[in-house]
């Protein structure tokens, strides 16, 4: 429960900082923005697994660029479900999806898979 919630609050994070940076996205209140987290958390272990397997041969053509689109295509799908989540273009949601990833990846390398944070160190005597 703690790792779903850490994870929680990473996405959430990441997509404060797409909206504090990218411009054309914008969250109404604080609750759309957990909202949107848990929903991009949701649309990315379901929707997002079937999309990668169907595009495929594009993302394979496009040397894995494509994957990029897909990314944006979740956060637009999110915003189109939530009221709360505006997005203004395309564009803005492929740079939302990749401070999103950014965000997630940094926080990755300090999060282990049980939620607690957890730094290596390597001690030589």
């Amino acid at each position: 429960m703690r790792g779903f919630l850490v994870r929680l609050l990473v996405g959430a994070l990441g997509l404060w900082l797409a909206q504090a940076i990218v411009p054309g996205v914008e969250f109404r209140s604080g609750v759309s923005l957990l909202a949107a987290a848990f929903l991009l958390g949701v649309v990315n272990a379901f929707v997002r697994p079937l999309l990668v397997v169907l595009t495929l041969p594009f993302t394979i053509l496009t040397l894995g660029l494509f994957l990029l689109v897909i990314n944006g295509l979740m956060v637009a799908l999110v915003a189109a479900l939530l009221d709360g989540f505006v997005l203004r273009s395309f564009g803005a949601a492929v740079l939302a999806a990749l401070v999103v990833s950014a965000v997630s990846w940094i926080a990755s390398s300090f999060v282990g898979p049980s939620g607690r944070f957890e730094i290596l160190v390597v001690r030589r005597d």
